[in-house]
C-alpha cells in the first residue's frame, strides 16, 4: 500500500512539474495538487494520529475540488471525489463511520459530494442518493432550538453556532431543489429561518459583526446572560456564516419569494466585515475586530471565506462590484502572508487555526485569550478549502467581463423530450442548462455564466417577443416523431422571426445531429435562410471506443478556436454551404462547422450538440480531445463582439 500510495504521488508531482514548465498553472490547481500529491489515496491520511472518519473537513475540500473540476474537466478530480465518497459509502446506501443520533451538524457537510454523485451518469448511483437521503432525515430529526434552529450537536444543547450554517443549510437547499417536490418551499422556509434566526441572536449592533455562537438556554459559563451570546467575534465563524450564504443562494429559484432576506443579510453583514479588514495585508485577524492587539495574528481560514464570499456575491450580483476591491486586497494578502513553496515545488498555506470552539472538555470560555491560544497548522483543509474556492473565484473575476449584460437562450420547443424524473415526475431533458447528466448542457452552460452571460431556457416558439433581450439563440437537435409524439416542427413563421431577430443582431447557434436522430427537413428550411444545408449524410461514426474515428482537426488560425486544435465529434451531418455562408472547420472534404454574417447578426452551424455533458466534463472521451477548451473557445466567441 505505502508503494502504490508513492507511485501516485510520483505520478501527480511529475505531472504538475510537466504543466508547469508549459504554463503557470492556476492558484486554485497547485493547491489542490499538494493535498492531492500527499494523500493520493484518500483524505484519510490528513487526520493525523486519528481513524479517518465521515467528517466536515472532507466535505469542504472535496467542494474545493469539485469547483476546481468545473474549471478543469480533469477527471482525476472527480475520481478523488467519488473515491473519497466510496470509502465511506457502502452499495447499500450505508456511510461507514456515521451515527445520525449523535446529531452532528458536521455530519451533513460532506452530503454535497453524494449529491454531486447522484447527479451523474454514474453506474450504481443510487448508492448516494441513500446515503444522502440518510443525511436528510437526520435534519428531519435534529435537535432544535425553540423557534426552530438546528443545535449545533446534541452534546451541545440549546445551542446555534455560525459554523452550523454552513455545515448543512447548502447540502440542504441542493436537496431540496432536487428532491423536495411539494415540499420545496417549506423546506427553502426553514433554510432561510437558519440564517434570519442565527443573525438575530448573533448581530451585534455596534459593529455588525457576529458572535461566534448563541446559548438559547444562557446556561453556558461563555454566554452572556442577558443575550445568550458568546463574547468575542472569531473570523472563521463568520467567514462559514458568509459562504453558506452565497451557496445556499445557488440552489434558491429567482421566484422564490424570501431569497431577497438572505441577500439582505449578506449585504449587512459583508460590509461590517470589510471594516475590520487590515489595511497594510489586506488579510483579517483571528479575533476579527482586535486587529493589532497583543498575541492577535493574521489567519488564512478566516480570510479566504471573507474573500470567496465577497468575490461569488459580485459575481451573482448579491452584492456590489465595489465590493471586489476589498475581494482582490485579501487574496494578494493570502498569496503573500500564507503561501510558502516547499523544495518540490508544491505549495502550502500557512497560518490555519487548528480549531475554535465552545464549551466542551476542556472547557472553552469564548475568551480573546482561548482564540489565541489553540494551535496553527499548515495545509489544515478548513483554510485550504476556502483558499481553493477563494482562487476559483479571482479566476473567473479574471474573465467574465465579455459577457455581461449578455442572455444565452437554448431552445426547448424544438427539442422537446422528456424523461422520468428523481421523483417519478415527467421532467425535459437533452441539452438543458441544469442537467448535470450526460444528456445535458451543463458544462457549456458554466463556461457562458463564467464569461458573465445569463442562461435562459425558451420553451415556446420563438417569436419576436420571446426572442427579445436574447443574445444568443441555441437551437438543438430538433425532434422526430420517434423522439416526440408531437414534435414542434419549424414553421414558416418562426424561420421568419428567427431571421429577422439575427438580421437586427442577434447570433444563432444551429445544431443537428445525424439523420436518425434529427428532423432535417424543417429544419434546413430555417438553414437555408443563412445559406447552410444540413445534408442527408452520416460521417465520423465510431465503433466503440475507437475515439480515433470521431476525431476532428480544427487548424491553426480558426478565429472561433484560438487554442483548439483536435475535437471529438461523432456521428454527424456535414453542411453545404452558399453565400452567404462559409466553412470554417472541414475535414476530409465534408464541411463540419460553418458561418454566416446575416445583416447585423451571425449563425454558426454544426452538425451535432457536440458539447453535452458526456463529452465535456473530462470523463468518457481521451483527453487529447480538447472539448472543453473548445466548449468554452466558441462561447467566448459567440458572446464576443468580434464576430
Amino acid at each position: 500500500m505505502l508503494k502504490t500510495r508513492l507511485l501516485v504521488s510520483l505520478l501527480f508531482v511529475s505531472q504538475f512539474v510537466l504543466a508547469q514548465s508549459k504554463q503557470p498553472q492556476p492558484w486554485s490547481q497547485r493547491m489542490l495538487a499538494t493535498i492531492m500529491t500527499n494523500n493520493p489515496d484518500s483524505l484519510a491520511y490528513v487526520k493525523e494520529g486519528k481513524d479517518a472518519r465521515w467528517e466536515y473537513e472532507m466535505g469542504v475540500i472535496l467542494e474545493a475540488t469539485k469547483q476546481v473540476w468545473y474549471r478543469t474537466s480533469d477527471d482525476r478530480y472527480f475520481n478523488y471525489i467519488q473515491k473519497n465518497m466510496d470509502r465511506y459509502v457502502s452499495a447499500d446506501g450505508d456511510i461507514r463511520t456515521y451515527k445520525k443520533s449523535n446529531f452532528n451538524i458536521d455530519y451533513i457537510t460532506p452530503g454535497r459530494s453524494l449529491l454531486l454523485l447522484a447527479q451523474q451518469t454514474l453506474p450504481g448511483k443510487e448508492k448516494y442518493k441513500k446515503a444522502a437521503d440518510m443525511l436528510r432525515q437526520q435534519l428531519a430529526e435534529h435537535p432544535r432550538t425553540k423557534e426552530g434552529g438546528f443545535w449545533h450537536k446534541k452534546i451541545y444543547p440549546n445551542q446555534m453556532w455560525l459554523d452550523g450554517l454552513y455545515m448543512a443549510e447548502p447540502f440542504y437547499a441542493e436537496y431540496t431543489r432536487l428532491y423536495g417536490g411539494a415540499n420545496e418551499e417549506r423546506d427553502f422556509n426553514d433554510i432561510v429561518n437558519q440564517f434570519v434566526w442565527m443573525e438575530a441572536h448573533g448581530r451585534d449592533p455596534k459593529t455588525g459583526l457576529l458572535y461566534h455562537g448563541w446559548d438559547e438556554s444562557r446556561e453556558q459559563k461563555w454566554a452572556n446572560k442577558e443575550t445568550g451570546q458568546s463574547p468575542n467575534f472569531w473570523s472563521r465563524a463568520m467567514g462559514w456564516y458568509a459562504m453558506a450564504l452565497v451557496d445556499v443562494l445557488d440552489y434558491m429559484p429567482p421566484t422564490y419569494p424570501r431569497r431577497a432576506e438572505l441577500i439582505a443579510i449578506l449585504n449587512r453583514t459583508m460590509p461590517a466585515i470589510v471594516k475590520f479588514q487590515d489595511p497594510a495585508s489586506g488579510c483579517w485577524y483571528q479575533v476579527t475586530n482586535r486587529l493589532g492587539d497583543k498575541g492577535n495574528y493574521l489567519e488564512a481560514s478566516g480570510t479566504g471565506m471573507f474573500v470567496y464570499a465577497l468575490a461569488k456575491g459580485v459575481r451573482m450580483g448579491y452584492l456590489p462590484a465595489s465590493m471586489m476591491v476589498p475581494a482582490r486586497k485579501g487574496y494578494d494578502g493570502m498569496l503573500k502572508q500564507f503561501i510558502s513553496t516547499d523544495e518540490k515545488g508544491l505549495i502550502h498555506l500557512e497560518k490555519t487555526v487548528l480549531v475554535s470552539g465552545l464549551g466542551g472538555t476542556p472547557y472553552r470560555d469564548g475568551s480573546y485569550e482561548y482564540y489565541l491560544s489553540e494551535k496553527l497548522r499548515q495545509d489544515d483543509l478548513k483554510g485550504v478549502g476556502p483558499f481553493i474556492m477563494a482562487s476559483v473565484e479571482m479566476e473567473i473575476a479574471q474573465e467574465n467581463s465579455l459577457g455581461k449584460g449578455k442572455t444565452v437562450a437554448v431552445d426547448n420547443y424544438f427539442n422537446h423530450e422528456f424523461r422520468k424524473g428523481a421523483l417519478g415526475e415527467q421532467e425535459p431533458f437533452h441539452y438543458l442548462w441544469d442537467d448535470k447528466m450526460h444528456s445535458g448542457f451543463y458544462w457549456w452552460g458554466t463556461a457562458f455564466r463564467n464569461l458573465g452571460a445569463k442562461t435562459t431556457t425558451i420553451a415556446a416558439a420563438p417569436t419576436a417577443a420571446n426572442l427579445k433581450g436574447v443574445d444568443v439563440y441555441i437551437i438543438v437537435d430538433p425532434d422526430t416523431q420517434k423522439e416526440t409524439a408531437k414534435p414542434n416542427f419549424v414553421s414558416e413563421a418562426d424561420s421568419k422571426a428567427i431571421a429577422d431577430w439575427v438580421k437586427a443582431g442577434g447570433t444563432l447557434v444551429l445544431m443537428a445531429n445525424d439523420t436518425a436522430n434529427c428532423e432535417h427537413r424543417h429544419f434546413n428550411q430555417l438553414a437555408a435562410q443563412f445559406g447552410m444545408q444540413f445534408l442527408p449524410a452520416n460521417i465520423n461514426m465510431v465503433q466503440g471506443t475507437k475515439w480515433e474515428q470521431g476525431l476532428v482537426n480544427i487548424p491553426a488560425g480558426t478565429s472561433l478556436f484560438p487554442e483548439t486544435r483536435s475535437v471529438y465529434i461523432k456521428e454527424l451531418s456535414p453542411i453545404a454551404v452558399s453565400g452567404p455562408a462559409r466553412a470554417v472547420v472541414s475535414n476530409a472534404g465534408n464541411v463540419i462547422m460553418a458561418t454566416a454574417k446575416v445583416g447585423k447578426g451571425t449563425v454558426f452551424a454544426v452538425g451535432d450538440p457536440w458539447l453535452y455533458n458526456e463529452y465535456v466534463d473530462g470523463r468518457r472521451i481521451p483527453a487529447q480531445y480538447e472539448n472543453y477548451k473548445a466548449a468554452k473557445e466558441l462561447a467566448g466567441w459567440l458572446l464576443s463582439g468580434k464576430k
